[in-house]
Parts: C-alpha cells; structure tokens; sequence
C-alpha cells in the first residue's frame, strides 16, 4: 500500500524513511513539568532557619561578652592594669605575675556604685566604681 498524497508515510514500509523518535502532536500544549514535592523545600527552609538562629544567638553571646569590660568579668584575687588615668581609669585584665598588674581585686560588689561598701573591708587601697550599661559595681582593690 503506497502512502497517498497528504498523508503521512507509515514506518517500516520499503521506500519509507525510519522515524527515529515518535510522532508529537505540534498544536497540543505541553503540559508544565511536575513541581517538586515540598519535602525537599521545607528541609532547606527548616535549615536555613535553624542557621539563622544559631547566628542570632552568636551574636547575642558575643555581644554580652564583649559588651561587658575587663572589669565587670573579674572576680575576687584576680589583677587589674589600670590603662586610663586616675581621673579617667580603664581597667583591663593582667597576670598577677605580671608587672603590668597595678591592683589585686580583694572584694566586689554587684549592683551598687555605692564605694562606702569598701571601708568595711580590710586591705582596701583604692575602690573602683563602675555604673551604666545595665550593670553597677565596686571593686576594693589593694596595690600590687
């Protein structure tokens, strides 16, 4: 049987060209490829949260840490170097082996800047007072 004309040639008959691939229908609209399931998605979701919030409480530690000064994070017999002035001082941590250590913390008192609280203990040299920035206190301190 010979293909008549205007028809499309039948596949496997002597003189008729092989199709490599199947005939598609060139008017019919192809439909949109399949979404990918929402378990993938929410996964990614759920992590990319999970990393913001281990970033958020980073920043939060670090800001509390190093909000806070050398003398706030200090504690009884730990030595302070004095790099401000006396009228301006900025205590910062040294070594009490150091030679850079100008005093020795003998007592602190949290939530107060009230320096009067040092008269009553003995060795004080000098009291260092700090208030603001959500925390007042004292620290009696001797020379070193």
């Amino acid at each position: 049987m010979q293909p008549q004309p205007g028809q499309p040639g039948q596949p496997g008959q002597p003189g008729m060209p092989q199709q490599p691939y199947p005939p598609y229908n060139q008017g019919a609209p192809v439909p949109p490829p399949a979404a990918p399931s929402g378990g993938g998605r929410s996964k990614k979701l759920m992590l990319r949260i999970g990393g913001f919030i281990v970033v958020a409480i980073i920043i939060a530690v670090g800001k509390f840490y190093l909000g806070q000064n050398d003398a706030e994070t200090t504690a009884v017999g730990d030595c302070l170097h004095n790099k401000g002035t006396q009228t301006q001082p900025d205590m910062k941590d040294a070594d009490c082996s150091s030679s850079d250590a100008d005093f020795e913390v003998i007592e602190k008192f949290d939530d107060t800047s009230s320096v009067s609280k040092c008269d009553a203990v003995k060795g004080t040299e000098v009291a260092y007072y700090q208030t603001g920035s959500g925390h007042n206190m004292v620290l009696c301190l001797k020379n070193k």
